[in-house]
């Protein structure tokens, strides 16, 4: 493999109870650009690669099983960061992804609740670090304090370059800070974060609104570049007669009006109509609010909500009912209040492309729901038009768009996401909008190879339950709107959850040249993850394809650890006769290029 060595680390031991010195234990260190190493980590820590930022999943858990919180918040805060908001409202793709998770593993780790535990158990005089370029001297005015702002503003401030936020709200934070209610993410903890991005020098500019305070023209002739990161807040409609009515509230619209300190009236008798994490906000804020009766109403079944089985648990246990396979077909009431909403009801369907089932109405089954309020949780769009007619087409690849300097970046080019997604957004513009100022690319992903020693990670750590996350009861969620629901990991708990953790950025690997094939690691692998292979077919990309094995020894070119299938249990490690199996511990990185 093209691996360059950059530098041996001389590491030095001393055992007080033996007196044992050593001095000469070589630690080697490589960075990689080889394709092969790029498909066997994208392969190997699913975490990571399902992780839009593509955060150091097992990097960080390791740290908070050694205690080292703040190096954990760190490899946080170094791809995603806003780890504290993040361990608490991240849409978790990387557990989906979880090794843990899949058949006969058990459950997937707790990786959301470990990115709280390293911000809520990091010491108070945790100083954050970061490597800072020389200034530039350009200044880019970034449209949009959300979370894709919020990340291209940081990563242009880390790059050298002035960034200027520009945000229509009293406050930032977009979505995070209007957008999600305060018993999910304490507005304390979401300031800190949004400061620890300010203190870099970056200056924020509050009520400002882009086609009344200023224009994009005008930030064009002043600044160097542009960022356009307002995202979605054009609020879908749902389309039927009634829609117009005094208790009839749109999704964020709702959410906006109690994030910024007022009472909507909702009544009695809630219907919400929706799928995704923003209608079941709006349904546990109705209870808040003093609602009795609050129903979700949804159009396919519930395994096709887009939330996660949190939100689904937390919502049943505050007593909020799902409705399924129904529709809003006209609101009712009369003086412009509501009454009530009509519904019909649905029937899923195949298709030959995604989504692959689709709701269809059912002539004549229409029924009537009394109701004191309805709120459409239908999601948004972006509102392109209040920005500009000319932007044209945005690339997703370098943000760029038709308007010279002009960059677009998060839920605004790709429409309604989340905030993982957004901040991966706002990061990857943030490296275009470099590369157009300086005409440099000036980093670069590799892969980090690390020589290591077998998992000192036991087996029985992977009969390990799940440690369940701690929440507040029912009076205390109604004692006050802002109280936080779940109430974090203490050190035991996060330490306990972290040992689940497979490591799986530790590459077991044979030497074919030193194996004498006596098979004494596959009678000990405790999964189906070391082949007899014959064939190590290559992609297209360059990176290892599926074994293709053989049980017959004549044909048989090498036994090979299959990554992907492997625990790091360190079992054939121990058991080789032969010492011919490596570990090594992969990362993907980031890394400065030099001039």
């Amino acid at each position: 493999m093209k691996k360059n060595v950059l530098y041996s680390k001389e590491e030095k031991f001393f055992q007080d109870k033996n007196r044992i010195y050593s001095a000469h234990l070589i630690k080697q260190i490589a960075y990689s650009t080889d394709s092969r190493d790029f498909g066997q980590v994208a392969k190997s820590v699913p975490c990571q690669e399902a992780c839009p930022a593509k955060t150091n999943i097992p990097g960080y858990i390791r740290c908070i099983n050694e205690k080292r919180y703040g190096r954990a918040y760190e490899l946080n805060r170094g791809a995603n960061i806003l780890p504290g908001v993040l361990g608490r409202i991240c849409s978790r793709p990387c557990e989906l992804a979880c090794r843990h998770g899949e058949p006969d593993n058990g459950q997937s780790v707790g990786i959301c609740h470990l990115k709280r535990a390293c911000a809520d158990l990091k010491s108070p005089m945790h100083r954050i670090i970061e490597g800072l370029y020389a200034p530039t001297g350009k200044i880019v005015a970034v449209v949009g304090s959300g979370p894709a702002g919020l990340a291209a503003a940081h990563d242009l401030a880390i790059l050298g370059h002035k960034a200027v936020i520009f945000e229509t709200m009293e406050m930032p934070g977009g979505m995070l800070m209007y957008g999600i209610p305060e018993f999910r993410l304490p507005r304390d903890l979401l300031m800190l974060e949004i400061n620890n991005v300010l203190r870099l020098g970056v200056d924020l500019k509050t009520s400002q609104t882009i086609g009344k305070d200023f224009s994009l023209q005008s930030l064009q002739k002043k600044y160097d570049a542009v960022v356009v990161a307002t995202g979605c807040m054009k609020p879908r409609r749902l389309g039927v007669e009634g829609e117009d009515f005094e208790n009839v509230f749109h999704g964020l619209d709702f959410m906006k009006e109690i994030n910024a300190g007022k009472i909507p009236h909702v009544g009695k008798k809630v219907v919400v109509i929706g799928a995704g994490f923003t209608a079941v906000d709006c349904a546990r804020s109705a209870i808040r609010l003093g609602a009795t009766d609050v129903k979700i109403n949804i159009r396919k079944t519930i395994e096709y909500m887009r939330i996660d089985e949190t939100e689904k648990h937390e919502a049943m246990v505050e007593g909020i009912v799902t409705h399924t396979l129904v529709q809003p077909s006209r609101i009712l009431g009369s003086d412009k209040k509501v009454s009530g909403i009509e519904f019909v009801r649905t029937r899923l369907e195949s298709i030959d492309k995604p989504p692959f089932r689709i709701s269809v109405p059912i002539e004549g089954s229409e029924f009537i729901i009394p109701c004191d309020s309805v709120i459409a949780a239908l999601g948004q769009t972006p509102d392109v038009a209040d920005l500009s007619s000319d932007l044209g087409k945005m690339e997703k690849e370098n943000y760029s768009t038709d308007l010279d300097g002009v960059f677009a970046a998060g839920d605004f080019v790709t429409g309604a996401s989340d905030v993982i997604c957004a901040i991966a957004g706002g990061r990857r513009c943030a490296q275009g909008v470099d590369e157009y100022l300086t005409g440099l690319s000036r980093k670069k992903k590799v892969v980090r190879l690390e020589s290591h020693s077998s998992t000192d990670r036991p087996r029985s750590y992977d009969f390990i339950k799940k440690v369940s996350m701690n929440t507040i009861d029912m009076e205390g969620r109604l004692q006050a709107a802002i109280n936080e629901v779940e109430t974090g990991y203490g050190a035991d708990h996060a330490h306990e959850e972290s040992k689940r953790c497979y490591l799986c950025n530790l590459k077991y690997e044979i030497d074919p040249l030193t194996c004498i094939y006596c098979s004494a690691c596959i009678d000990v692998a405790p999964k189906d993850c070391i082949k007899m292979v014959e064939v190590i077919p290559i992609n297209d990309d360059g990176s290892y394809g599926e074994y293709q094995e053989s049980s017959k020894w004549n044909r048989v070119v090498s036994i090979a650890i299959d990554n992907h299938a492997c625990i790091r249990c360190g079992q054939c490690y121990a058991a080789c006769p032969m010492d011919c199996i490596s570990v090594t511990k992969t990362e993907l990185v980031e890394i400065d290029l030099e001039e």
